[in-house]
C-alpha cells in the first residue's frame, strides 16, 4: 500500500532523497495516532494484554517501523526518522495543550 510516508521511504532507499530531507518532511507533518485510555486497574491492564494488536494505520509510524523491520532503512536512518516523528508529535501535543488552556480561560 502506497502513501506519502512509504513514498518518502522508497525515495530514501533509492537514493533520490537524503535522510535529512525525509526527517524534515516528517517533522512538519501530522502523524495519525492511536489514542486509547490508559488502563487504570490491574484487570484492565491484563485485559489489554489479551487484545489483538492494534490494526495497521497507513501513513503512520507503522510504515517507518515496517521499513526498518524489512531492512529497507538502516538502524541509523530509523533512529533519525523516529526522532523526527517524535518531534512532530511533541509539537502537536504542545499546540493541543495550548488550545486546551485557551478554552479554559
Amino acid at each position: 500500500m502506497t502513501n506519502d510516508v512509504t513514498e518518502l521511504l522508497d525515495a530514501l532507499r533509492d537514493g533520490r532523497v537524503t535522510v535529512d530531507e525525509v526527517a524534515q518532511q516528517f517533522r512538519t507533518r501530522r502523524w495519525p495516532r492511536r489514542r486509547r485510555a490508559e488502563p487504570t486497574t490491574f484487570m484492565e491492564l491484563a485485559a489489554r494484554e489479551l487484545e489483538d494488536p492494534d490494526p495497521y494505520i497507513p501513513g503512520s509510524f507503522d510504515d517507518v517501523a515496517a521499513a526498518y523491520h524489512q531492512k529497507k532503512i538502516t538502524r541509523d536512518q530509523f533512529r533519525i526518522l523516529s526522532e523526527a516523528v517524535a518531534e512532530a508529535q511533541r509539537a502537536e501535543d504542545a499546540v493541543d495543550q495550548s488550545e486546551l488552556r485557551a478554552t479554559r480561560s
